[in-house]
């Protein structure tokens, strides 16, 4: 099984495996991480909750972001240029590996 680490807010890492195919968003919330990675829309694509930092490499190793996606980042807090929705990103054998950071805050589905 492929492996994902997540950076904490705090600095704190937590690693964890995961079945192909499944988002970091879905593996996030499989851990009992929904505290730090809500996803309020569940996935559709519609907020901004999931956003994570691809550290690293690995975002290069990731399919560039669909323009809806890009528009949907422009919401988040704390953007950077490796910044990511983490229902968009699937986990796959090329990406075992993976580190993402957990921003310390969000915008929830209603603006706060």
């Amino acid at each position: 099984m492929p492996k994902l680490t997540f950076v904490m807010p705090d600095g704190s890492r937590r690693e964890v495996e995961a079945s192909e195919g499944a988002s970091v968003l879905e593996i996030a919330h499989d851990n009992d991480l929904e505290d730090a990675i809500e996803g309020a829309c569940e996935g559709s694509m519609a907020c901004s909750t999931c956003h994570v930092v691809v550290e690293g490499d690995w975002y290069a190793k990731l399919p560039p972001p669909s323009a809806e996606e890009s528009d949907i980042l422009d919401l988040a807090l704390g953007l950077t240029r490796t910044s990511r929705l983490g229902c968009q990103i699937r986990l796959t054998a090329d990406l075992d590996g993976l580190v993402v950071k957990v921003p310390g805050e969000h915008l929830d589905m209603r603006g706060r």
